[in-house]
């Protein structure tokens, strides 16, 4: 019972029951141009475009850039991670890694342009993988600027001004997120970069400021740092990480990051930046102690986050309220208050993952077919993409003591697990919480080389409800990570590991 109510709610619905739907749709959608006009193709987007088409509507995906998969392909997820991939080889192949493990060479040379091409073949790849499935599933592109202008009306602005209207049943709001730009600081992505200019130096810079120590500050800073680059990371909080981040986890991150050679000061914020002569000057203050103090450099990144793409396509003209973030304001069922509008991903109200965005478009186009709409927001899964990983999902410590919830942990270190052992790759460990009572999973945090992998198992567990018994009594290969995992639980359930 459990597991057939758990299908219906996640991201796929049955063959039969996709059938019962296309059959009901065939009526539904008699007479209209279009069913569905998504605006964006994002992960977000371009999922519920090609879902929607699957299902048996006529659908158009509005894009105004050239190329698919919006920010996450183009300039986010997929190229940081082709340069934390190719950094970290650099970087085993020039520090004493590899020599320790008795590979033994001389001059190694980094050639940037070429480690940059490889980054270009996957995004190209990728986006082109997009363009492929949308002929695959009849999905129309439409180039150009999307804007809602009337209930069942998208106008799209194209490259050479003209217009043109496509009338729609409904329209689905998938405009995703955009760089928050940094106030007094103006970013012309050649020395003061976002993250969009920070994967496309052309070379390593002598010094690097970052603005930033959450998920993107630490990704794109370690990638500059493995390259070379004298890195300091300049944060707000007193964490690495960002919000949400387990504190426990975030102190042992930084001491490991710390020991790779990054660079931090915490409970810091910058108050400006200028231009002297061929560096930057950029000033900062100590958030409690009030200290100032100025670091040079030659590229200052600036990574204090994303805000929703929400201007000008057309919510003001429809009546379609935003909230004081600027995120879209939608229903249980991503509907604004035009019931014919919708809206997903990181225009909405959540946390901005490319994962998140595609579980959303699924359900949401499900939903206009008469399925379940459901997403449980605390299985959706973080990783930092830095070496050693760092996962997580479901509650932190922090958040279950704010909410009175009597819990125990478990915890395992990686320098105790057998296959981080031979890899020599023992930075890390798992941590799990669990209710006292029921012994049922709350929360996995993870540090490790692997974590952005083994945390899916977590993420399964706890949507099928598992208790930390449960998880210790599957049988693990042997010597593997996941191993650790395995025996964090058996630490939650059991009182001790076996071990550790």
């Amino acid at each position: 019972m459990l597991a057939s109510t758990v299908n219906k709610f996640r991201v796929g619905i049955g063959k039969d029951a996709m059938r019962c739907l296309s059959a009901q749709h065939r009526s539904y959608s008699s007479g209209a141009d279009n069913d569905l006009v998504v605006i964006g193709s994002g992960p977000g987007g371009y999922v519920a475009a090609i879902k929607a088409a699957q299902l048996g509507m006529k659908t158009v995906c509005v894009e105004k850039n050239p190329t698919l998969g919006g920010t996450c392909l183009n300039v986010g997820c997929i190229p940081s991670k082709a340069l934390l991939n190719n950094s970290h080889f650099y970087h085993l192949a020039t520090s004493n890694d590899l020599s320790n493990r008795g590979i033994e060479f001389d001059g190694v040379r980094l050639n940037l342009a070429k480690s940059m091409a490889t980054k270009e073949k996957a995004v190209k790849g990728l986006t082109g993988g997009i363009a492929h499935l949308f002929k695959q599933n009849k999905v129309t592109r439409v180039d150009g600027f999307g804007k809602i202008t009337g209930p069942n009306e998208v106008t799209v602005t194209k490259a050479d001004g003209t217009e043109e209207k496509i009338s729609s049943k409904n329209i689905l709001i998938a405009t995703g997120s955009e760089v928050t730009p940094f106030p007094g600081i103006e970013i012309d992505e050649k020395t003061v970069v976002s993250s969009t200019g920070a994967l496309s130096l052309e070379k390593v810079p002598e010094k690097m400021v970052v603005i930033g120590a959450g998920v993107i500050g630490v990704e794109l800073g370690s990638v500059w740092q493995r390259y070379g680059a004298d890195v300091t990371c300049v944060e707000f909080l007193s964490n690495v990480g960002g919000v949400g981040i387990d504190l426990d986890v975030a102190k042992n991150f930084q001491r490991i990051l710390q020991k790779q050679g990054l660079k931090f000061k915490m409970d810091t914020k910058v108050t400006s930046a200028s231009r002297v002569g061929d560096k930057i000057k950029v000033a900062v203050e100590g958030v409690k102690n009030q200290k100032q103090e100025e670091i040079e450099c030659d590229v200052l990144l600036v990574c204090i986050g994303r805000r929703p793409y929400t201007n000008n396509i057309g919510l003001e003209e429809a009546g379609i309220p935003k909230d004081s973030r600027g995120r879209v304001e939608v229903n249980s069922r991503f509907q604004t208050v035009v019931p014919s509008v919708y809206a997903i991903g990181d225009c909405i109200n959540g946390p901005m993952l490319a994962h998140k965005a595609e579980d959303e478009g699924i359900i949401c186009v499900e939903g206009m077919m008469g399925g379940a709409v459901h997403l449980d927001y605390n299985c959706v899964p973080s990783v930092i993409y830095t070496h050693p990983e760092v996962a997580w999902v479901g509650k932190t410590e922090e958040q279950l003591k704010e909410e009175g919830v009597v819990y125990k942990v478990g915890k395992f270190p990686l320098v105790a697990n057998s296959r981080a052992k031979t890899n020599d790759d023992t930075d890390g460990f798992v941590k799990v919480l669990a209710d006292k009572e029921t012994d049922k999973l709350l929360g996995c945090h993870f540090i490790g080389s692997v974590a952005g992998e083994l945390i899916n198992e977590a993420v399964l567990a706890m949507e099928y409800g598992a208790s930390c018994e449960d998880i210790a009594r599957v049988c693990h290969a042997h010597p593997t990570v996941s191993e650790a995992l395995r025996e964090a639980n058996l630490a939650a359930y059991a009182g001790k590991a076996i071990n550790c």
